[in-house]
């Protein structure tokens, strides 16, 4: 008798399109993948931020990075985190390599996530950076990037774990890329619960009349405008 087992997150995200998820990605800077944590596992989650355990908790307000509050897991990460990361990872990195080509950087990104935080951690970064953020009513993220050391990947990833229109109004997730000489492009992303928004961290390339240029990326957060929005992040590179 074949007894049917419960697809694993690391599952559900390696039978995603990767060949389209990466293609928006490289076209556009950002693609959201369809939900891959369950609602049971967005629930686990959510309340983690209650009971989980963190090396560092940070009050937005008090760094002027805007109204809420988040908190960085430590290590060893929750099981539905660590997968998600390690299986997240792989295709990411085969164009990050492809996007560093094309700026003229070594193309030297592992494809294994081991292999890569063994990297951070010679450089001194080894401090796990995957976190979870709350805010209430008039909480906002201002515009930033996710960068903690040297050693940095070029993609990170979020997802939302309370219900867009049921549990809270407003809280877009914003995207903000600025070309050379050019005036700023935001995007203004409806997050999808346990599907993960995938986007640049930093910069991406972009193709001009004379080849590649950087493009520059910065995200946050809109203002809730009712109710408490919990959403995940998912970062490659640890912190110093």
């Amino acid at each position: 008798m074949t007894i049917a087992t419960t697809p694993t997150v690391a599952d559900r995200i390696a039978e995603l399109d990767w060949r389209s998820l990466t293609a928006q990605l490289d076209e556009q800077g950002f693609a959201q993948t369809p939900p891959v944590y369950t609602a049971t596992d967005c629930r686990e989650l959510a309340a983690s931020f209650d009971d989980g355990r963190f090396r560092s908790t940070i009050d937005m307000r008090r760094y002027r990075f805007g109204e809420g509050e988040y908190k960085y897991f430590d290590a060893p990460l929750p099981a539905l985190i660590d997968g998600a990361r390690h299986a997240l990872y792989p295709p990411l990195a085969e164009l990050a390599n492809e996007w560093a080509q094309r700026l003229g950087e070594p193309a030297t990104f592992p494809t294994d996530l081991e292999a890569f935080l063994e990297r951070c951690h010679r450089a001194g970064q080894r401090r796990p950076t995957p976190l979870v953020l709350r805010y209430g009513e008039g909480g906002h993220n201002t515009l930033h990037q996710d960068i903690y050391g040297d050693v940095a990947f070029p993609v990170q990833a979020v997802t939302v774990l309370d219900r867009p229109g049921v549990d809270f109004e407003g809280g877009e997730f914003v995207l903000l890329e600025q070309r050379p000489r050019a005036q700023s492009r935001a995007h203004v992303i409806e997050l999808r619960r346990g599907g993960f928004l995938i986007f640049a961290t930093r910069h991406r390339p972009v193709q001009g009349t004379r080849g590649y240029y950087r493009a520059n990326m910065r995200h946050g957060v809109a203002t809730v405008r009712s109710g408490q929005r919990t959403t995940l992040g998912v970062i490659f590179h640890d912190a110093s």
